[in-house]
């Protein structure tokens, strides 16, 4: 069932897809149906191009038949259309649960427009229950955590992290960082741990994406609802 709500978000998102488009295009489960939805609707005449945020979107957009290119051919998008781990009030988002979460927020940034995709579960009155993805170098890597822990701690959140480990190794983005992924319990103030987050060394981006989605598409058995910032 969960699936299937992710492929009708999906599915309801093409309806904002227009001839001529440079899209975004994201990354996770909900992602991976639009892109290859998408490839579906180009091999029916549409005409698009598309920017991937990780190595597993564009060997997918590849295989679906979606050209694409890079921000450094094609700086300015038109939309991008991405999931979330987490979609709160305001359409605050925390993302990087796939750990894409550097290139998705430089997309998103580069995008005129920013649609998120997602089952009804990801919708919530508080952000915070999903650990907050943060990318970080790993050289002084225990420094940055113990960083991040003070600034935390400042801000009245519970402070537990865990280095994301893949396969027994520590996960290695398509950057090359490493992700911290944080247990702050409540984030009643999102804005409030963006800026601190922001002012640490070694902390290269986190998956606080304020102020960047401007509509949600949001499936569940009822329906797809339409939530706008």
């Amino acid at each position: 069932m969960t699936d299937d709500l992710k492929r009708r978000a999906a599915e309801a998102a093409l309806d904002y897809v227009e001839d001529g488009m440079r899209l975004g295009l994201g990354s996770g489960s909900t992602a991976v149906h639009f892109v290859r939805l998408l490839g579906a609707r180009l091999a029916a005449g549409l005409n698009v191009v598309g920017v991937a945020t990780s190595e597993e979107t564009a060997r997918i957009a590849r295989g679906a038949g979606v050209p694409l290119t890079t921000l450094d051919e094609t700086p300015e998008l038109d939309l991008d259309i991405d999931g979330a781990d987490e979609i709160g009030p305001g359409l605050a988002l925390v993302k990087g649960g796939g750990g894409a979460l550097l290139r998705e927020k430089i997309v998103a940034a580069a995008s005129a427009r920013m649609i998120v995709i997602a089952d009804s579960r990801k919708r919530v009155a508080e952000l915070g229950a999903f650990p907050l993805p943060i990318e970080v170098v790993a050289f002084g890597l225990a420094a940055t955590a113990l960083a991040i822990e003070r600034a935390a701690i400042e801000l009245g959140l519970n402070a537990a992290f865990d280095l994301r480990q893949r396969d027994g190794n520590p996960f290695v983005t398509d950057g090359g960082n490493r992700i911290l992924d944080a247990s702050f319990g409540r984030i009643p103030d999102p804005e409030a741990l963006a800026n601190r987050l922001d002012a640490i060394p070694g902390v290269v981006e986190h998956g606080l994406f304020l102020g960047l989605a401007d509509l949600a598409l949001i499936a569940s058995p009822a329906g797809v609802a339409r939530i706008e910032a």
